[in-house]
């Protein structure tokens, strides 16, 4: 999507090996140098004789150079094509110890952060004239004569899948043309250059071409007239998309490139995302990628950046303080992609060089009305010395003499005729600006890779450092760079935070999808590993074509208009629909491989059908999921079988639903389980009850394994599940007291529930929130206050309140209490202006031993925004701490780091709200943290001091002129779970005032993320048995022992189950992927609950499982294409794994594995 003009607008808007950086065993605390050296033991020798020994290593070096290559001759030009030799490698990292958690706070050495910029730039939008965003862009005319300006024009088609028209139908009537207009029109001329970026269109268009298509298509990659940039399934959302997802889409898009096409893409272009996570940076440089090109930034720090030259820079992570994450980057200067802002500083020129928008094209004229005209020998000259000038202008913002020049916007070169007045106007343009050697420029179609290669081997050849820059080693002559850009801002106050809650239902279904994925893979791996013979291989290879299909809907919905929330309602639809059918193909999958891996089927086919479903089911696209009941009936018992995705066994209070209330819970070894019973609540005013009950319990389930459980109806020797006790408050006296449960009616205007760590205090007129205290005599307010903004401007992508957010919960809503021995609810339909509320919520406490949930508190809220009533609200909840923040707090960047978040005066409201993907904290200077960890991304900010604002929904009517075409008027009913942590610090902690450095999670924060985000899977049996029969224990627990805490298996699976049988036996056909997780170590450093290993310690992978053999293990990229680990940046320790199965990773590292599984008995 791309923005045809600034006004008026209609539509929005290369090595073989790479560059290594640098690493240093010195202590990586040390920010007082750069790299801090050890000296040798002659160093007194050496400063005694210092100007001696340096004027005879120079000597010894000028003979060496000057025997080797002799006398240098002038060089006209050195736009040159590529030749085979590469540039020299700059020093490896050198592996370093084992970083500790605790030790790994110290942060990159960087010259620019973008928190520096943010505190830097005024923010007044100054108009620049021509260049709105800018300033009037001159240059003297000597820039370019020691080294000639090397322009390298790169035409390219952006191809949203979905946005306005679903994907099928945008390759109908679209891709599928450029695709071939491409092919037909770069095949007549070797001159002509294109990328491509979305392998979900190309894939897509394979099928259908024929072999002489295909054929020239792979010939024209090979010969670099065509590059894949990127390469994933999609240019991918940087905000809500969560890091598993990204992984996964581009792996979807890499495999499949590389087995079709047989090429890697290194070059990243991401043009189009709102704004830039260094995760996907940090993403990039552990695939392989070299460089990356990105464009939507807030047009305030791209004058910032570029009235320095800094537009160009190495981007590394705010951890790295060994260069190791470095990656190189290019930023687009101007407003949009489109080719009135990418040829220079002044659009209505730039314009008149759009050739297809010449009469006689679909495409608008251009809006200042001077249209492009055909290129004749008559006005060459002329129009060839005007394009020139804004080439010049533009590379002026740059370092360089080689300037990057994209031609191209959405959905171009549909057809031959608009390819060729492209490439036919430009190559007599370049022809006439190459002839004239006084010009001092050289022009030329090209690709990415071109135009990166040429920059760097000018690099190579003439120092673009500044004085004092710290730079990188990965490319010399750049700035580096480390921070997020977020949030995007295209024009005034126009700042793009309001798709960060867009479509906040399917941001949902998303994470539901890719953790049902990735339990699904875990499950594949299993079956395959343990099985490895023909008949047992018929179920998880037979189920492969869904899983790919999963794979590839969830890798569709990453799209920047996709996860976003920022597509029409029939693509939606679209979207909607291919998550759900995933989701159910991947639950009867699972429903089968348990009975599998428990030993209960033993068939050689998967025709029949399972005897287990799951426990929750949605029966449509767009609605919640509901929990099946168990009937629970007299003299029975029904099975409910728990698998645990999680790498450590796990202690949780789990909830199933029954019909009955007098009811048992026994465990996989027929011994009672104390239970408890709780009535279901719903949000509904006249009826708050549906009949239903909740049976509670602690299970126990191993690592990444299965556990059982029974329902019992009638079981004789164990107690029956105790019934909570309940308290009402309402004014309206509506509510009956449910069987079989104890009410009472008290008089008071606060009510509390507790458990062993926590007191919950509780406004009762309004149902919400007062304050946190604990049993040492501690406290925290923690006013809770629901709201509502008025928004007349916002739309799917922009959020532009009028004024603050008025709260709307009055007095007199109907309040339930209910009091067990292990879960504690407050449940409340409060009172508002609307006769039916658009909120309900409920407030939990748990009571379990060694588990998580005792140390946090749950809330739940339903949203419905569904009638006209709400039109132009925007729903948030808001904690009013007495956390003293100073407005600064930290939220996650997706799911897979932390970024610092300031509130700053001279942005506007809608400015200071950030992407949440799955957590936000606030840090007082007495080290007392407030945490809330989220299922699902979402827009946080912190407008006041200790106050901590969530959106959750937004209803708008107006389009908001970003080519939508239309307002947000699909909401669904929904459940929006947060997990809410308050934490004391045990030692010193970092003032999160005067350290501008983002701070990292506790050890218990993480714990509670990853139990929110990878719940149990829960299913049941569908048909009761009886109780007189007691069954074998049925259980499966894969894993030699826990992995420590802080390790994480981000997947675990068989990469190509299409292909499994068809790859030798010991081809490593297995992946795995882990994280280790960094976490602040003045907070309780055993999280709490049950940890006693960390990933300081080191572990192995051949010993990790019981009975299945790891061999051929070998370090992989995290698109699972590379094996050189020095092209990916890790340090040398990590591709050692082949030869002891030693896993030792340093904190927020990902790395990735491939290997071989047999079980044992196999072995010998």
């Amino acid at each position: 999507m791309a923005f045809s003009s600034y006004i008026g607008s209609t539509r929005r808007g290369g090595w073989a090996n790479s560059l290594l950086p640098s690493s240093s065993a010195s202590n990586p605390k040390s920010k007082l140098t750069r790299k801090p050296r050890r000296r040798l033991p002659l160093r007194d020798f050496i400063f005694a004789n210092f100007f001696v020994i340096g004027l005879s290593i120079s000597l010894f070096f000028f003979l060496i150079v000057f025997l080797r290559y002799g006398v240098p001759t002038p060089l006209s030009s050195h736009f040159k094509s590529k030749s085979p030799a590469r540039f020299s490698k700059p020093r490896k990292p050198v592996s370093r110890k084992n970083v500790s958690a605790a030790d790994a706070d110290a942060g990159a050495t960087v010259d620019i952060t973008t928190k520096d910029l943010y505190d830097k730039i005024d923010f007044s939008d100054v108009d620049g004239g021509p260049w709105k965003q800018g300033w009037r862009v001159s240059y003297k005319g000597d820039e370019w004569d020691s080294e000639k300006l090397k322009v390298i024009v790169v035409p390219h088609s952006h191809n949203d899948p979905g946005w306005k028209l679903t994907v099928e139908e945008y390759y109908d009537m679209q891709s599928r043309h450029i695709l071939d207009t491409i092919v037909d029109t770069l095949s007549k001329d070797s001159r002509h250059k294109f990328i491509w970026e979305e392998m979900s269109y190309l894939e897509r268009w394979w099928r259908d071409a024929s072999d002489h298509k295909r054929e020239s298509f792979t010939n024209l990659v090979k010969n670099g007239q065509l590059e894949i940039v990127g390469g994933g399934w999609v240019m991918n959302d940087e905000a809500n998309s969560h890091y598993y997802a990204i992984i996964e889409q581009m792996t979807e898009g890499n495999m499949w490139l590389n087995e079709t096409v047989g090429v890697i893409p290194k070059n990243a272009w991401a043009i189009d995302p709102f704004g830039y996570s260094p995760t996907m940076a940090y993403l990039l440089r552990r695939m392989g990628f070299e460089n990356m090109l990105i464009q939507r930034t807030h047009y305030e720090l791209k004058k910032e950046l570029a009235l320095h030259k800094n537009l160009e820079y190495v981007w590394r992570q705010s951890w790295d303080v060994d260069e190791t994450t470095d990656i190189f980057v290019h930023m687009m200067p101007f407003y949009s992609y489109d080719i009135p802002h990418t040829c220079g500083p002044e659009p209505a020129i730039c314009c008149q060089f759009d050739f297809a928008r010449m009469h006689g094209f679909d495409y608008e004229l251009c809006p200042w009305r001077d249209d492009p005209v055909e290129t004749n020998q008559g006005n060459v000259q002329e129009r060839a010395l005007i394009l020139l000038d804004q080439y010049k202008k533009k590379s002026t913002l740059y370092r360089t003499n080689t300037l990057l020049i994209p031609l191209g916007d959405d959905f171009r070169y549909k057809s031959i005729d608009e390819a060729e007045a492209q490439f036919r106007n430009y190559q007599m343009l370049f022809d006439y600006i190459n002839s004239i050697p006084s010009l001092n420029t050289e022009a030329k179609f090209g690709t990415l890779e071109d135009y990166f290669w040429t920059l760097r081997e000018e690099a190579e050849r003439i120092n673009h450092s500044l004085p004092g820059e710290i730079g990188s080693f990965q490319v010399g002559g750049f700035p580096s760079l480390s921070g997020d850009f977020f949030t995007y801002a295209d024009r005034q106050q126009d700042y793009w935070s309001g798709y960060y809650v867009s479509r906040p239902f399917f941001k949902a279904v998303d994470r539901v999808l890719e953790q049902t994925i990735r339990t699904t893979d875990m499950m594949i791996a299993f079956l395959l590993g343990y099985c490895q013979k023909p008949q047992c291989e018929k179920l998880p290879l037979g189920f492969s074509y869904k899983l790919a299909a999963a794979r590839r809907n969830l890798a569709l919905f990453q799209h920047h208009d996709g996860v976003t929330g920022t597509a029409k309602d029939h693509v939606v639809l679209d979207y909607g629909t291919r998550m759900h059918t995933s989701l159910q193909d991947l639950q009867i999958f699972m429903s089968k491989a348990i009975e599998v891996l428990l030993g209960m089927r033993h068939e050689k086919n998967d025709n029949n059908p399972s005897q287990f479903e799951p426990e929750q089911v949605r029966s449509k696209y767009d609605v919640q999921p509901v929990h099946r009941a168990i009937m629970a009936r007299e003299g029975t018992r029904q099975s409910v079988v728990f698998f645990n995705p999680l790498e450590q066994t796990r202690e949780e209070v789990v909830m199933v639903i029954v019909n009955r209330p007098d009811v048992t819970v026994l465990d996989s070894n027929w011994t009672c389980v104390q239970s408890q019973i709780s009535p279901e609540l719903q949000h509904d005013k006249s009826k708050t009850f549906t009949g239903r009950h909740r049976v509670y319990w602690q299970a126990s389930v191993p690592a990444l394994g299965l556990q059982t459980y029974y329902i019992a109806n009638g079981f004789v020797g164990c107690e029956k599940a105790k019934p909570a006790k309940l308290k009402f408050f309402s004014k309206s006296g509506s509510l009956s007291c449910p069987t079989p449960y104890a009410c009472s009616k008290p008089n008071a205007d606060v009510a509390e529930i507790q458990n062993r760590n926590h007191i919950l205090t509780f406004d009762v007129k309004h149902g919400l929130l007062q304050k946190i205290s604990y049993k040492n005599g501690s406290q925290n307010v923690a006013g809770e206050e629901i709201a509502m903004y008025s928004s007349s401007g916002s739309g799917a992508y922009l959020f532009k309140p009028k004024g603050d957010a008025q709260p709307i919960i009055e007095e007199g809503g109907q309040l339930v209490i209910s009091e067990g021995p292990l879960v504690q609810e407050v449940y409340s339909y409060p009172r508002t202006a609307w006769e039916k509320s658009p909120i309900s919520h409920s407030t939990r406490i748990y009571n379990g031993e060694n588990t998580v949930q005792e140390f946090l508190i749950e809330k739940e809220y339903h949203v419905e925004l569904l009638g006209q009533e709400f039109d132009d609200k925007e729903l948030i909840v808001r904690y009013k701490t007495d956390v003293d923040n100073k407005r600064i707090f930290f939220s996650d960047l997706n799911g897979f780091q932390m970024s610092r978040r300031e509130t700053y005066d001279k942005i506007p409201v809608q400015g200071n709200y950030y992407p949440m993907p799955s957590l936000a904290f606030m840090q007082g200077s007495n080290g007392q943290r407030f945490s809330v960890h989220s299922r699902q991304a979402l827009g946080v900010a912190s407008l006041k001091n200790g106050w901590l604002e969530i959106m959750l929904d937004r209803r708008l009517v107006r389009d908001d002129g970003r080519g939508l075409g239309q307002g947000v008027m699909d909401n669904r009913a929904m459940n929006v779970i947060f997990h809410i942590v308050v934490e004391s610090n045990i030692s010193a902690t970092s003032n999160p005032v005067s350290n501008p450095l983002p701070l990292n999670p506790s050890l218990l924060s993480h714990r509670v993320s990853t139990h929110l985000n990878y719940p149990l899977h829960a299913f049941i049996n569908k048909k009761p048995e009886e109780l007189t029969v007691q069954p074998p224990p049925r259980s499966f627990s894969p894993l030699a022992a826990s992995l420590p805490c802080d390790l994480h298996i981000v997947s675990f699976k068989v990469p190509q189950p299409l292909k499994y049988t068809q790859q030798p036996l010991g081809d490593s056909r297995f992946a795995l992927i882990l994280q280790r997780q960094n976490w602040d170590s003045s907070y309780c450093r055993k999280g709490r609950s049950g940890c006693t290993r960390f990933a300081d310690e080191t572990v192995t992978l051949f010993y990790m499982f019981k009975d299945l053999a790891v061999f051929n293990a070998r370090a992989t990229s995290l698109n699972l294409l590379h094996e050189d680990m020095d092209m990916l940046g890790y340090t040398d320790q990590f591709g050692d794994v082949a030869q002891d199965g030693h896993v030792l990773m340093s904190p927020m590292e990902i790395q990735a594995y491939k290997l071989e599984l047999r079980p044992h008995k196999l072995m010998y």
